[in-house]
């Protein structure tokens, strides 16, 4: 778009190829530049726009002449849920309900777009899944201590439990950060998932950031957002999506273990968060074992694990 004004926004740290993204002077459009993984996003968002995915819409897309890729997309607003979630705190922590209105109304249309347009994966699809979504192999090679029989008996189920569920097209990335009242952006991270992973633990996600700051659902918003997400599988033809949740978060927690581990003998913060990543894994291995679910509202804050308080669930 020849004389638009664009404004720098920040750098593309996702991109291998690096990057950059400006915003349009009116808000309207935002331009990222970067390499083959911008190239692969673009043309996945391109394909997900066809399946009526909430998604922003691409404008123009090209090379620049140092052969850089550039996309030009619309812009689904200027403030993510998170960002909202954050603005609107008041003294506490609580989320605001309707940042929960909201990601309900979103997660609803998405799973609404993903299960009309379901995958014909290969049998293979659920642990291809299972490698990408959770990092498995970063995983195991930064904590080979967690490459063990029991760690894979805990996936063995959580595949067997997710046997016949239909496969569609997911962003791997889901929640607040990613979301706004107009739909989901950053999809460089997009693969094949089971109906429900994306939506499904939006909420329950929360606690892997430590509870040191920012926000935290109530019981009572967590089981609304789910009952809606059921209804919206239901009336969408497909299966509820809250059974299954528990395999989803065991997935889930390896996401956040994955490349946590400091280089070298590194010590402080970073090495802190990582044995808390490692620890909340062995909680979620525990609750899946002992119920087949996993309830993160459970787990220890980082400054409880900090002061060696959190061997036990979190009441």
């Amino acid at each position: 778009m020849k004389g638009t004004e664009w404004q720098y926004v920040k750098k593309r740290t996702a991109d291998p190829d690096g990057g950059t993204v400006y915003v349009s002077a009116d808000g309207e459009r935002y331009r990222r530049t970067g390499g083959e993984a911008l190239r692969a996003e673009a043309s996945f968002q391109q394909m997900a726009v066809g399946l009526d995915y909430p998604v922003p819409r691409i404008l123009e897309y090209g090379e620049t002449g140092d052969g850089a890729f550039v996309v030009v997309e619309e812009s689904l607003g200027g403030q993510s849920l998170h960002e909202t979630a954050l603005a609107c705190l008041d003294g506490g922590r609580e989320l605001d309900d309707t940042v929960v209105d909201q990601l309900a109304e979103v997660s609803a249309r998405l799973l609404h777009a993903q299960a009309a347009h379901s995958v014909d994966a290969a049998p293979a699809a659920l642990w291809e899944w299972v490698e990408q979504a959770g990092w498995t192999q970063n995983v195991f090679a930064e904590n080979p201590d967690f490459d063990t029989p029991r760690t894979h008996a805990a996936l063995d189920r959580a595949v067997e439990q997710l046997d016949g569920v239909l496969m569609v097209w997911g962003h791997l990335d889901y929640g607040l950060p990613n979301v706004l009242p107009a739909g989901v952006i950053d999809w460089q991270h997009h693969g094949v998932v089971p109906l429900g992973y994306d939506v499904a633990p939006a909420l329950e996600v929360i606690p892997f950031k430590g509870g040191a700051k920012g926000y935290a659902a109530t019981p009572a918003q967590r089981e609304r957002y789910l009952a809606g997400l059921d209804s919206a599988a239901l009336a969408a033809g497909a299966d509820p999506v809250s059974p299954h949740l528990g395999a989803f978060l065991l997935v889930k927690s390896l996401f956040f273990l994955a490349l946590m581990r400091p280089p070298g003998p590194a010590r402080g913060s970073k090495r802190q968060k990582w044995q808390y990543r490692r620890h909340l894994f062995l909680k979620g291995i525990e609750q899946y074992e002992r119920t087949g679910n996993v309830d993160t509202a459970l787990f220890p804050t980082l400054h409880d694990f900090a002061l060696g308080q959190g061997t036990a669930d979190h009441p």
